[in-house]
């Protein structure tokens, strides 16, 4: 019997679109969006028709629009913090996401649109290991500031997906190993996953971490509180480079890593200074996460060892990239990579758990409850 799923994931430069039968992949189609079209809107939400009309398209063009799905996933959004596994859509969480209390970004448009082709064919949608998926240690979530504790937002579809692929390859099972994962696409984030569970991250949409393609990363907070209050930017223009325009398209003017590589060969020694401190920057948040692992769990003895750092993403598929960042860090573990971002996978994969029985959707409220 066929069980077919429509897996729809918004990023910030593209929109993925796969079909699966069960666990074979029928059909992947990923629609990259330069920066200049993504810039006309000032909201992701405003972005939602856009993003239609293209999965729409992908599925019009590939005869796939006469297809019966049998359930819908799309990528997790900003919501409050809850638990990883498989989620439905509900009104609650809609709700949390159109208001943008808990953030913006393209992210935000994966339960939306799940649910607008849900509706078109009479079944469920579903969000899996959204990137509030919130599983850090105590002592991880304090900051110097009280009044603002550290928040657990990543790639943790992706990130989960590649340590559970890395265990398997080094013949271990995820919960009984510990990587330093860094998925590294338009945005960069970095984990410590300890024995199963994501112990502490490196929140890279709200402004930590390492630039990206189009995020500035860690700025120091006086500086930036300086760049309001001396004029040089409104709180909603600073908002929007830290977020939209800084990193790799703020010193070169372009989003694409291949464009900077190319600039390199051209002799751009500019873009040989940039490619460098991208790569330098990632090490150094991955090398500040080995704290996290060298923590024992119960039941457990010294020693411990990292089983692996593990690198995905789109940017992974640079070879140059991936060296660079290993030659800056000490041998800590050997290095994993899978520049094939497994999310499409991932999110099939957590639909198809709750048709055959193996797992139970749970219904998003945005209250505690989600964590319990």
């Amino acid at each position: 019997m066929a069980e077919h799923i429509l897996v729809i994931n918004p990023g910030s430069t593209s929109t993925k679109v796969a079909v699966f039968d069960g666990e074979n992949e029928l059909f992947s189609c990923t629609v990259e969006h330069g920066k200049h079209e993504t810039l006309a809107f000032n909201t992701a939400m405003e972005q939602m028709e856009f993003r239609r009309n293209t999965i729409k398209a992908v599925l019009n063009e590939n005869k796939l629009d006469t297809v019966h799905f049998d359930g819908i996933a799309g990528r997790g959004g900003l919501l409050a913090p809850m638990q990883g596994g498989t989620w439905n859509v509900t009104d609650a969480m809609l709700k949390d996401l159109e208001s943008i209390q808990y953030g913006e970004h393209a992210c935000n448009l994966g339960a939306p649109l799940a649910l607008e082709f849900a509706k078109e064919h009479g079944v469920q949608a579903y969000i899996v290991d959204p990137v509030v998926t919130d599983e850090l240690d105590s002592r991880a979530r304090l900051s110097g500031l009280p009044e603002l504790p550290r928040r657990s937002v990543f790639h943790a579809l992706s990130q989960r997906a590649a340590a559970r692929k890395a265990a398997t390859q080094i013949g271990k099972k995820y919960a009984d190993s510990r990587f330093l994962v860094c998925h590294m696409g338009g945005g960069v984030s970095v984990a410590a996953h300890r024995n199963g569970k994501i112990c502490d991250v490196v929140n890279a949409l709200e402004g930590d971490g390492p630039f990206s393609p189009e995020r500035t990363g860690r700025l120091t907070a006086l500086g930036v509180l300086d760049l309001v209050k001396n004029g040089a930017f409104t709180y909603e223009e600073l908002r929007s480079r830290i977020l939209k325009t800084g990193g790799l398209w703020a010193h070169l003017g372009t989003n694409d890593l291949r464009e900077v590589e190319k600039q390199m060969a051209a002799g751009d020694a500019k873009a040989q200074l940039v490619f460098e401190a991208l790569a330098y920057n990632i090490a150094k948040e991955l090398s500040s996460l080995i704290p996290a692992l060298m923590r024992l769990d119960e039941g457990e003895s010294t020693p411990v060892t990292i089983d692996g750092i593990v690198l995905t993403g789109g940017m992974a598929n640079s070879k140059k990239l991936v060296e660079t960042i290993i030659t800056n860090l000490p041998p800590l573990a050997p290095a994993i990579v899978f520049p094939a971002v497994e999310e499409m996978h991932a999110l099939a994969g957590g639909v198809l758990r709750v048709l055959r029985g193996k797992e139970s959707a749970r219904d998003y409220t945005g209250t505690p409850d989600d964590l319990l």
